[in-house]
């Protein structure tokens, strides 16, 4: 009898166990899902929506991080950058090298690279977020930082020395934006589209360092070269500007990855108001020079002894991308040798809308980078008129056949010595958009001019070189070295010290300030 109570008992107890460890697992399946749910509700909520709900509770610990970690992907980078910096390698020098003579500044009659090699460090990437989807494509966002070991020699050859110099020490710091264009076949690419974005500011730093020689052999080249690199970038890498690569040898159409002019902004800068004096004898002698991108500038005339000064020209440049672009404003101070800056805003074209004209006034600053500058006071403000228009497909066509056009006469102008960089806006006689070459040749408009009769004179006394300032009497090489490509423009270097070690490639971080009247 107490053998048989035994096992009844001992599967009453069995049964009872497996049942609740059953009814256990069912509640902690029912738990973790209902934890899940709750999970993916939270994540589906923004900040503004957890300040909502946590209101004055809220931690400061949440975050929402815009990138994701590639950790995995850097370990890839490493073990293939022997095999990528071969490759990069050939692309850089075939792609880079006709820049650099394309923007290649005045006084140097070559520059290209005498040795090239990535080194062993491989870049680094901090996060990857998919900025947008769009039917047919993938748009990416790359927080990229390389601190490598590379060995970059120039060969620079210039009128009275030639001296190989070396970057050492190169540092990149940016955000890349690669759009991929999807298609039906293999490889399922058929075209990458690669730029650098804006903001946050892309840094590129670097020390030059002669190689078997002094850099005081040639005055003025590190200031040169670091502008021919900003260049380069600001005009050609920066956002909205872009390379586009096609991928797989297929034939496809690339237009629509392209950049091409939006519209068209007519613009009369009026006048300028409390300007700045920098004279030490008389008053200033103003003028603006107002560009959207760099290669592309045009110039008032000059107002003599004036710190209210009246042009009322009227000028016309185009827009590429008018979400990401800006209107930039300089005025300077016309001297012997180096213009001085007076002022400088900048207003960014997504505030205008099409066909509507506007009055602004905009205040003037210092600098568009306002962190490392202790004088904050304003420097005058400016009036403009100003209206936007945006090209139908025809318009377009031809203002994008009109700009190639016209960017391959500034070449040929530079190879026949006429002037001094493809980055120079002559005179305020310019008819050109961005360049001022031939009265009533331009892109999209006339430039009012005050007649000009030399290209470049008043750039020191009897300067007998246009666009660069070499062979002005009693000026030196030196000096010369420090205005090249910017004397026809008035943006003298002066405006843009350098240090010859770091090169930021994007000086617009701040808006001058602009209200509509």
């Amino acid at each position: 009898m107490g053998l048989i109570s035994g096992i009844l008992m001992g599967m009453v107890f069995g049964v009872g166990l497996m049942a609740g460890w059953r009814h256990m697992m069912a509640y902690r399946s029912t738990k973790r899902v209902a934890k899940a749910v709750d999970i993916k509700l939270l994540g589906s909520l923004n900040r503004d929506d957890l300040k909502k709900i946590c209101g004055d509770n809220f931690p400061e610990w949440i975050s929402f991080p815009v990138f994701e970690q590639v950790k995995w992907l850097n370990k890839q980078l490493s073990k293939l950058w022997p095999f990528i910096a071969d490759a990069a390698e050939l692309v850089i020098k075939e792609s880079v090298e006709p820049l650099l003579e394309e923007y290649r500044p005045p006084g140097i009659s070559s520059l290209k690279f005498s040795k090239l090699s990535l080194g062993t460090v491989a870049p680094k990437i901090e996060g990857i977020r998919v900025q947008s989807l769009k039917k047919g494509q993938i748009t990416m966002d790359i927080d990229f930082r390389w601190g490598g070991d590379p060995n970059i020699v120039l060969g620079v050859e210039a009128l009275v020395a030639s001296i190989p110099i070396q970057l050492k020490d190169l540092q990149v710091f940016t955000v890349v934006r690669v759009i991929f264009q999807l298609s039906e076949e293999i490889p399922c690419i058929s075209a990458v589209v690669v730029a650098l974005l804006a903001e946050p500011k892309p840094r590129i730093d670097y020390t030059l360092k002669a190689v078997g020689g002094s850099l005081t052999a040639l005055p003025g080249i590190s200031d040169m070269i670091d502008d021919t690199v900003e260049t380069i970038v600001t005009d050609m890498l920066q956002w909205p500007h872009r390379i586009v690569v096609p991928i797989g040898g297929l034939h496809v159409d690339t237009s629509d990855l392209e950049l091409k002019p939006q519209g068209k902004i007519t613009l009369t800068v009026v006048r300028a108001n409390d300007l700045k004096n920098m004279e030490m004898i008389g008053k200033s002698d103003p003028y603006v020079v107002v560009y959207i991108r760099p290669i592309f500038k045009v110039k008032t005339k000059v107002i003599d002894n004036n710190l209210n000064p009246v042009w009322d020209q009227t000028f016309e440049l185009i827009a590429e991308d008018k979400e990401t672009q800006s209107l930039v404003f300089e005025i300077f101070d016309e001297d012997i040798g180096q213009d001085k800056r007076l002022g400088v805003t900048k207003l960014p074209l997504i505030d205008l809308e099409a066909e509507i004209p506007k009055e602004m006034e905009l205040r003037l600053q210092p600098s568009l980078n306002m962190l490392k500058i202790k004088e904050k006071k304003d420097r005058g403000t400016l009036m403009i008129r100003i209206l936007y228009h945006e090209f139908n497909k025809e318009e377009q066509l031809a203002a994008l056949e009109e700009e190639k056009r016209i960017f391959e006469e500034k070449k040929k102008l530079k190879a026949e010595g006429v002037i001094g960089s493809t980055m120079d806006a002559l005179g305020s006689g310019a008819g050109m958009v961005g360049s001022g070459i031939g009265a009533g040749v331009g892109l999209v408009g006339t430039g009012v001019g005050a007649g000009v009769g030399l290209v470049g004179t008043g750039v020191s006394s009897g300067a007998g070189m246009v666009g660069s300032g070499l062979g002005a009497v009693g000026s030196s090489l030196s000096k010369a070295g420090k205005f090249m490509g910017r004397t026809i423009t008035g943006q003298s270097s002066h405006s843009r010290k350098k240090s010859g070690s770091t090169t930021p490639v994007n000086s617009i971080q701040e808006n001058g300030g602009a209200k509509p009247r």
